[in-house]
């Protein structure tokens, strides 16, 4: 449970290093069928609650209350808002745990209905929220999302494009500062993670956001790996001082920039410039928007992986889903090139879908891709149908089976686990199948 605040004080965390996947699940056998009602039960044992995973990976940052809008549009358009809760951090997390990582989100909400929400929500996807405080004087911070549509109208985005309108000033997460770290339970899950994920967006909330990201990163813990995301957004940038953030990135282990951002915010956005510009991480990662990632080691190694093909619905959350992808990869100790395929794989189903959440396929069509040849890979196309690759077997045929057979007794399938059968007639790449627990929906992100 988060913690309850008795004023409105802050909160922190620190940074790490992972190699090893989650050990995989037991599956979650089937309930015996209810005995007729002239016999009598069978005494059975309660079973024992499981006790949650440690998490693997924390991530420490703002989330907030989302109002989605039920039309495509100008805001003055919209009738009704649906109520959502998004945030870099926390999508990461949700999308990190969605993937068999195991995680925890740390921050501050208020003690408001949107906090209960965004608390809940992250609950259900399994995020471990035991360090979030609880603020009764600041409130949780809220943002709205305007959909471009075909309305003609001259503030109209139009398809494909999104904005986020925030309100933010004075939030609860706000108050974050390296006090968190006297937290038992925010040092606790720190001490143990062998991944800290941080963004630009934290140290431009306030000063004390920014000293407890300078606190984390000075922190240095041997077998845990610090990553950080740029996140930029220059209307938080507006009246701070931005020369506060080329020293955070630097002392990243694994940096993420995105290069549109890092073209407006350092004057580049070519791979190895940047690669330069923050020569110490051990990992300098650029994503092109939908063209191609690059990633450049410390010793100038270099690994490139071409984006898939997607038909977008919306492209907001593709960041946040890029790098849990990647960070998951990294995890698992995937090589550099599968790591990039399964951020690239995260980032295109969550490019497929409105919100905050995305269906990830199931792992026979997440390894099939993750081995794929470079040429089945560029041939794949993903959109809100499914996937379809030549690197994916092809559905059977109903010459397949004998007339005379039943039917095969399956439940039906979702939109995740049918996208193996929308695919080509091309038996899948090699390779040992990656060891992890079924991916289960993923988080999107704004």
């Amino acid at each position: 449970m988060p913690r309850q605040d008795a004023a409105a004080s802050e909160a922190t965390p620190s940074p790490g290093d992972p190699t090893a996947a989650p050990p995989r699940t037991p599956a979650t056998q089937e309930p015996s069928p209810t005995p007729p009602r002239t016999q009598t039960p069978t005494p059975t044992t309660p079973a024992t609650p499981t006790t949650p995973p440690t998490p693997l990976a924390v991530c420490v940052g703002e989330s907030m209350a989302v109002l989605l809008p039920d039309r495509a549009g100008p805001l003055e358009s919209v009738e009704n808002f649906r109520l959502a809760v998004g945030g870099a951090e926390s999508n990461v997390a949700g999308a990190l745990t969605a993937l068999g990582v195991p995680s925890a989100w740390i921050s501050r909400v208020g003690d408001d209905g949107f906090g209960r929400r965004l608390l809940g929500e992250l609950t259900t996807r399994g995020v471990d929220v035991s360090a979030v405080a609880v603020d009764p004087h600041r409130p949780t911070g809220v943002y709205l999302k305007e959909v471009g549509g075909t309305t003609g109208d001259r503030h109209d985005l139009g398809p494909g494009r999104s904005r986020l309108h925030y309100h933010r000033r004075g939030s609860a997460a706000a108050a974050l500062s390296p006090e968190l770290l006297d937290d038992p339970t925010a040092a606790r899950l720190l001490a143990e993670a062998r991944l800290l994920h941080l963004s630009g967006i934290t140290a431009a909330l306030s000063d004390d956001c920014l000293a407890l990201l300078r606190t984390l990163l000075a922190e240095r813990r041997p077998g845990r790996l610090v990553s950080f995301d740029l996140n930029w957004r220059p209307a938080l940038w507006r009246d701070r001082d931005l020369s506060v953030l080329p020293p955070l990135l630097d002392a990243a282990d694994l940096l993420l920039l995105g290069a549109d951002e890092a073209e407006a915010a350092f004057g580049t956005g070519d791979p190895h410039a940047l690669r330069r510009l923050f020569p110490s991480p051990a990992t300098v990662v650029v994503k092109d928007e939908a063209r191609l990632v690059t990633a450049i080691g410390r010793d100038g190694t270099t690994v490139a992986e071409p984006a898939l093909t997607v038909e977008v619905v919306e492209a907001t959350g593709a960041g946040d889903a890029f790098a849990a992808g990647y960070l998951a990869g990294t995890v698992r100790g995937l090589d550099q090139r599968r790591r990039l395929r399964l951020g690239h794989l995260s980032a295109a189903c969550a490019l497929t879908t409105h919100g905050d959440q995305a269906e990830l396929p199931p792992d026979p069509v997440v390894d099939a891709l993750l081995e794929a040849s470079p040429e089945a890979w560029a041939a794949t196309r993903v959109s809100a149908d499914g996937i379809v690759s030549p690197a994916l077997p092809a559905a059977p045929t109903s010459t397949d089976a004998s007339p005379t057979d039943p039917p095969p007794l399956s439940p039906p399938r979702s939109p995740a686990t049918d996208y193996a059968h929308r695919s080509s007639p091309v038996a899948p790449g090699g390779g040992a199948p990656d060891p992890r627990p079924a991916a289960t929906p993923a988080l999107g992100a704004p």
